[in-house]
């Protein structure tokens, strides 16, 4: 059976939620290995048919890692059928959930010259209550600038597990 690395790169958790919920839906026709970015040796990525990075976003940013990590492994991902996913609250906007039309992708498509073979985008969540007094108010303000939510006693997520489950099934073809 062939073999899928699901290479997860999250600050609060929701990106490693959506690699094992991808990986829920390929795992009949893959064996299926889900890790933390900083957890991947080059060793693991060779071993392994095929691979999907997911990375969020917090304050308008990938985390370095994700950068690092593409850089030192350009050459390997440019060889294997490689995907990548986005995890952003900005995707929550119907005009912004695409990998064409979504800012952090096209920025993240620049910086890193990887063409992934496939491209997802999903929006995350956001957990006010799970936050510190800093994120909680920053990630609020920035919410009401965006028109989102800004009730900070509250959660909301805004994935569309359909959409999860659709990519799973275009990159397992």
């Amino acid at each position: 059976m062939k073999s899928f690395l699901l290479i997860y790169s999250t600050v609060d958790g929701h990106t490693k939620n959506i690699s094992k919920e991808i990986g829920s839906h390929i795992k009949e026709n893959f064996d299926v290995t889900i890790m933390s970015i900083d957890e991947v040796t080059q060793k693991t990525l060779i071993d392994h048919d095929r691979v999907l990075i997911g990375a969020s976003i917090r304050y308008g940013k990938y985390r370095a890692n994700v950068f690092k990590f593409i850089k030192e492994n350009i050459n390997i991902l440019r060889d294997k059928s490689a995907a990548f996913f986005s995890v952003n609250v900005v995707a929550r906007k119907k005009e912004k959930n695409l990998p064409e039309t979504n800012p952090y992708i096209i920025k993240f498509l620049k910086k890193t010259q990887w063409v992934p073979s496939y491209i997802g985008v999903f929006a995350g969540k956001v957990e006010y209550p799970k936050y510190g007094f800093f994120d909680k108010h920053t990630i609020r303000f920035i919410m009401w600038l965006t028109k989102g939510p800004t009730d900070i006693t509250q959660s909301y997520e805004f994935t569309d597990w359909k959409a999860v489950e659709s990519f799973s099934s275009l990159i397992s073809s």
